[in-house]
Parts: structure tokens; C-alpha cells; sequence
């Protein structure tokens, strides 16, 4: 299928974006020399970097997505980066120092505009560094293209003003460029961030409702059985939606089928990166050292589940239960024993969920369950886009399921429409490929898109039941952004909420990027990448051990606070030995360490932390009773205890350190 410029693209997601087929002319052209081939020129590395961005999909989530190249006066690509995770390095950062000294004179594309705030400016700081030239500094970076503004509102507007205002050129697509051109590129950084931007305007997470039917319209037998309806090479392409996926919902009717459970969760594992190792056991033990790994979540109002199941291992896999408040109690237990976690609600149902997963940090959700559930969320309206991979088979049966259940439709009229709907199949490659897409010739600097899916025999339908908010109406072009400031001391005393990176209050996070050097059992000094990474390799510092040893030494190389945790978690889940005996009275001293070497260690930090004097720190995770508030204030909240602390040692009013009650609840890992 060959597409052109135009109103009538159809929108893309990141992972499908189209590789742009641009003249060489096109692509070494002078920006300045015209106003098309311009439009032509930033509209092609806007794309790109939408492209790079969704590099991490598989490895780390959740977080935005930035990408960021750098190029010439002369059109060429000097450096590039993405941002790999949660506390890791910006995409800014990468791209100028892969750049060096080419920078001077440059032009940086950013499909997102800067993360800037008082707890992190280092994107914005790259951009503006200068160069040395025969001992004189000379400016670096002179343009900056952004993308798309930041649609969180806190961080909206913040870097572009900061630029600005260090004399770097910006211009915002669809504010001071406008054209074809750029209306194309940024629908692929409205689509690179659509989960963020869901979360900003809509406070749910991005959901995606994904089934396979026959082409009369079934996703079982009448028996129930249904593995498998779609080909091999369609599965391939659902294993990429569940790795760029938070969690991953099923049904109660799923789980009753356990030997198809079997089968289905089994190739969950497979969304991870080919550059893992698994070890595959019917308890889907993964043994590895990274990847992101989604949430496993059950739905059910009755727990009307079986005792024995593969999904009740959470060895290697996390699985959540969600369900009406108060039913079955004694299996909510029997569930809890085998480390599943149980969520309940007054009223179960997909919004409720849905909002609590929002306030989880949650971005992106595949929903992978039956039609009464589908139709149950369609309903809810928490479903944004459908993936429907229609396999060329007729199984008939008056009894067989269908993908969506009743939604109380009588007329067509009524029907659900999808927009931006994409259709995908195989196409064979041969001598006349041609002819199987003829196209006239493009006018002089169109860019093309060439799409070749290989899916098998089936096609894939795709599309969106709502439209992704464009954040450009709403944001004015001048730099009229208001954002938080946290710095600002509250008037009267408050509580201040943090939890993700991202938020106002993102350094307070374990995950924040604040390299932290402190000394080691023998006491040599070491430097962590976060606070996240120190803790956890602490769980297992002194155990004379080689699996703890080597643990120890894969948390400090993870690239990630994410990962660290991830590889800290697994290994208490897998070798509860291994961790140290004095830990329970041990980590409240650990994690003390580590913050007072954090806040000490950045007078921005610290001076952001006793700018709350006066207020209530609490961490909001509504999961972790331990470190975090929970979800409705019954968690014990220390890791919001040991900030205060640490702020009244700052200011001189105590040196003493919160104790560790006996109580029996504790950390999520």
C-alpha cells in the first residue's frame, strides 16, 4: 500500500510508522532556503525522531517517549538518542553527546518538548551548552523543532521559554510551522505519546481491545476452544502490543480455561525483547535480568476461579485479581498466600479499574479478554482503539462466541464507528509488486510511505473508538503557560502527593536520575545511578554467595531503576534465603542513607525538599503499604516519614530516625 501526504493518512502508532522515502536533495537541502522543502525537511527528522523514541517499547515502561536528533547546516545526522527508561538519561543528553563539537551551529528535533523542571533541567541544559573554541566559548545548538508541547501542565511551556530565553531559536509544529508536512509529523507524536496525552486529558490509562476472529465474526468454538484462530505471524504482532503494554486484562472466563491459559500466558513471554533468555516452565517461570514485563490482571465479580492455576505462580510474573469488595473472602486469602495480589471494589467495573490503574501510574492497557468483558468496557468508554486480526476461517456454531457482547444496540444507526481505521494483509513480493499498489507519480517533495505487512493469511483491521486529544488548541503559542512551581512554600500547611518521575514532585521518586556515591561493606566508594538501584542491591550486600554476589553486581550495571528493581524483586521472590537476615529492621537505615546522600548531594533537590516545610509528604502508591499511602490513606508511608525526617535534620529541628513499628505489613518488594 502506498500512501501520499494528505488529510485522508490514515494515523499510525509508532511501532507501523512508515519509513520515509525522501530525495537526497530534499534531505541536504538549507532549511532556510525555502519555506516547502523546509516544511519537507523538519517534517522528515520530526518523524524520525517520533520513530527513535519508541526504541524502549519491550524494554522499560512506563514513561513518555522522546526522541531527539541532531543535525548540520548541511542536512546531516550527527547524533541521536532516546529515552530508555525512568531515571535514565535524556534523549537530549545522548544526542549532544554523540554530536560533540558538531553541535555548534545545529539544529535539535524533539517529538516531545523537554522534560523541564526545578528538580531536572538537565534535557534543556544539553541543548543550550556551549562549546569551546580556541579557549573562547562559542554557542552550540542554534534551533530547536519541537514536536509536540508537553501536555502534562506542569512541565508545559517550561522548556520552550527556557530555551527562548538562552537565545536558541524554537519552533513548535502547528503553532509557527504549518503545513501538510508538519500536520503529518505530528500525528506521529501525538501517536508516540498517546498514552500520555490519555493520561493528561482523560486521567485513564491509553486502553487497546484486541481479539481474533473468523470471518464469521467468532473467537471460539461452540465448545469454547479457540487456539489457535490467527496465524503464527499475526501472534508475532500481538506479542509487540503486549510488551509496549502496562498490564494486560483477561476475563474470569480465561482463567477457568486453564489448559488454554496455558497457552495463552505462555506467549506473553514471548513480547519481550530477542535479546532475553527465557527458561519456559508451565509455572512461566521467566529467569532474566531485564525487560519489562506486564502486569497479569483477572477480572472477576465472583471469583468463581479454581484453586490451581498457572497464573496463581507469580515467581517470575506479577498477577493482580480485581473484584467486587468482599467476595469470597477466604479465597481473596488463599490467593494472597501464593503472592497475587487482590484489589477490591465497591462496584467492579472497567472505569473504576481503570482509574485506580491511572493512579497506579499505569499508561498503556491491553485488554485481551471475551465479549461480555469487551463489551462491558466499549460501554465504560475506557476503550480507545481496537486491533481485530481476522483470520480467513468459517467455524459457524449459533452458540459461539463473538468478540463484543450485548450493548444494547436495535439499530444500525447505533453502530460504533472507528476512526483512522488502517487495513492490513499480506502482500507477496514479486517482480510485478508493482502493480499490486499502482500509484501515479508523486509531485515534486511529497514524501511517500511505503507499508508492506507480513501477517500471514490474515488481515488486520485497526482503529480508534476515540480520537487522541490534540493538546495545540489548548496551549497558547507565546510562552502563556502557567506551570507548578515547586519551590513555592505552601501558605498553609498541605499534604504533597509524589510517586512517578514525571510528576511535580518527580525527584522525591526512588527512580529520579540522582546519581548517589556512597561507600560499600569494605568501604570502598561506589556510585549508584539511583536510590532505587543502591536499595535494592542492599537487600543482598554481605551474603556470601555467588547468586547473590552476581545480583548484586546486575542491580548496580542495570541501566534502569526499573530494572534494577525488577532483577532486586525477582530475586527475593525466587530466593527468599538470599536476602539478609536484619532486613526487615535494616531498610529503613538503608533507605535513609541513601536520600540524606541524595538531597545532600543536590542543593536544588534539597532546597525543593525544605521548600515543603509545613506539609505532609506522602507517597502515592496505592499498592505499597509499606513505603506508600495506599489507596485510601491505610498505608504506613515511609518512604514520605524518612523525607520529613530528613527535611527536619535539614532544618535543625531533629536528628532522629524513624523506627520501624512491628507491624506485619511490608514492602512491596
Amino acid at each position: 500500500m502506498v500512501f501520499t501526504l494528505g488529510a485522508s493518512l490514515p494515523i499510525l502508532h509508532a511501532n507501523r510508522l512508515p519509513t520515509p522515502v525522501v530525495s537526497a536533495a530534499a534531505t541536504t537541502t538549507n532549511p532556510s532556503s525555502n519555506s516547502s522543502t523546509s516544511h519537507l525537511f523538519e517534517a522528515t527528522f520530526i518523524r524520525r525522531a517520533a520513530e527513535i523514541a519508541d526504541k524502549s517499547a519491550g524494554f522499560t515502561a512506563p514513561h513518555p517517549n522522546y526522541g531527539c536528533i541532531i543535525t548540520t547546516s548541511s542536512g546531516d545526522v550527527a547524533g541521536e538518542g532516546f529515552l530508555y527508561g525512568q531515571g535514565t538519561e535524556s534523549a537530549e543528553l545522548q544526542a549532544v553527546q554523540a554530536a560533540g563539537e558538531r553541535c555548534r551551529g545545529a539544529t535539535a528535533f524533539l517529538n516531545l518538548e523537554s522534560s523541564d523542571s526545578p528538580s531536572d533541567n538537565t534535557a534543556v541544559a544539553a541543548l543550550v551548552q556551549k562549546f569551546s573554541v580556541q579557549g573562547t566559548d562559542a554557542a552550540g545548538i542554534e534551533r530547536v523543532v519541537v514536536g509536540m508541547r508537553h501536555p502534562l501542565q506542569h512541565l508545559r511551556g517550561n522548556a520552550v521559554k527556557a530555551l527562548r530565553s538562552q537565545g536558541v531559536l524554537v519552533d513548535v509544529l502547528g503553532e509557527e510551522l504549518k503545513s501538510r508536512a508538519v500536520e503529518e509529523a505530528r500525528k506521529a507524536c501525538l501517536l508516540v505519546n498517546a498514552p500520555l496525552i490519555c493520561k493528561a486529558s482523560s486521567r485513564v490509562p491509553f486502553s487497546v481491545l484486541k481479539y481474533a476472529m473468523t470471518l464469521d465474526g467468532k473467537i471460539a468454538a461452540s465448545s469454547g476452544h479457540a487456539a489457535w484462530i490467527s496465524s503464527v505471524s499475526s501472534r508475532q504482532r500481538v506479542f509487540q502490543l503486549r510488551g509496549r503494554s502496562d498490564a494486560v486484562i483477561v476475563g474470569g472466563n480465561t482463567v477457568r480455561q486453564d489448559v488454554e491459559l496455558s497457552c495463552y500466558l505462555l506467549v506473553l513471554l514471548h513480547c519481550f525483547p530477542p535479546t532475553m533468555s527465557f527458561e519456559l516452565d508451565p509455572r512461566l517461570t521467566a529467569r532474566h535480568g531485564g525487560g519489562h514485563i506486564p502486569l497479569r490482571v483477572v477480572m472477576s465479580r465472583t471469583l468463581n476461579l479454581p484453586e490451581q492455576a498457572n497464573v496463581w505462580d507469580t515467581k517470575g510474573m506479577s498477577t493482580m485479581v480485581v473484584t467486587q469488595r468482599g467476595t469470597k473472602r477466604s479465597f481473596q486469602k488463599l490467593l494472597a498466600s501464593k503472592g497475587v495480589e487482590v484489589v477490591e471494589f465497591d462496584n467492579l467495573n472497567p472505569r473504576d479499574v481503570m482509574e485506580y490503574f491511572h493512579d497506579r501510574g499505569f499508561l498503556s492497557i491491553l485488554w485481551e479478554c471475551g465479549g461480555t468483558l469487551a463489551a462491558s468496557a466499549i460501554a465504560g468508554g475506557v476503550i480507545h482503539e481496537v486491533y481485530a486480526f481476522v483470520a480467513p476461517k468459517i467455524i459457524g456454531g449459533k452458540n459461539a462466541p463473538s468478540p463484543v457482547g450485548e450493548l444494547g444496540m436495535v439499530e444500525m444507526s447505533q453502530a460504533l464507528e472507528l476512526i483512522d481505521v488502517e487495513y492490513e494483509k499480506k502482500i507477496r513480493f514479486s517482480s510485478q509488486l508493482e502493480n499490486l499498489t499502482p500509484q501515479p507519480p508523486p509531485p515534486n517533495n511529497t514524501v511517500q510511505y511505503i507499508h508492506i505487512f507480513m501477517i500471514g493469511k490474515d488481515m488486520l483491521v485497526s482503529g480508534f473508538l476515540q480520537p487522541i486529544l490534540d493538546v495545540a488548541p489548548v496551549i497558547p503559542s507565546c510562552d502563556e503557560t502557567f506551570a507548578i512551581d515547586p519551590t513555592v512554600t505552601p501558605y498553609e500547611p498541605s499534604i504533597i502527593f509524589f510517586y512517578k518521575t514525571w510528576d511535580p514532585y518527580g525527584a522525591f521518586s526512588n527512580f529520579s536520575r540522582h546519581p548517589i556515591h556512597l561507600t560499600d561493606e569494605n568501604g570502598n566508594g561506589c556510585t549508584w545511578l539511583t536510590v532505587e538501584h543502591y536499595y535494592q542491591a542492599h537487600k543482598f550486600v554481605g551474603i556470601d554467595d555467588p547468586v547473590a554476589r552476581d545480583c548484586v553486581e546486575k542491580i548496580k550495571s542495570a541501566r534502569s531503576p526499573e530494572e534494577a528493581a525488577r532483577i532486586g524483586r525477582l530475586m527475593q521472590r525466587q530466593h527468599p534465603k538470599m536476602i539478609r537476615s536484619d532486613w526487615r529492621t535494616a531498610k529503613l537505615d538503608t533507605m535513609y542513607r541513601a536520600l540524606k546522600c541524595k538531597f545532600s548531594s543536590y542543593p536544588h533537590l534539597k532546597s525543593m525538599l525544605l521548600s515543603t516545610a509545613g506539609s505532609v509528604l506522602v507517597e502515592a502508591s496505592p499498592h505499597d503499604l509499606f513505603w506508600g499511602g495506599g489507596r485510601d490513606g491505610e498505608g504506613l508511608n515511609y518512604l514520605g516519614r524518612l523525607l520529613m525526617q530528613l527535611r527536619a535534620e535539614f532544618l535543625g529541628q531533629s536528628t532522629h530516625r524513624t523506627v520501624a513499628p512491628q507491624s506485619s505489613i511490608d514492602e512491596k518488594d
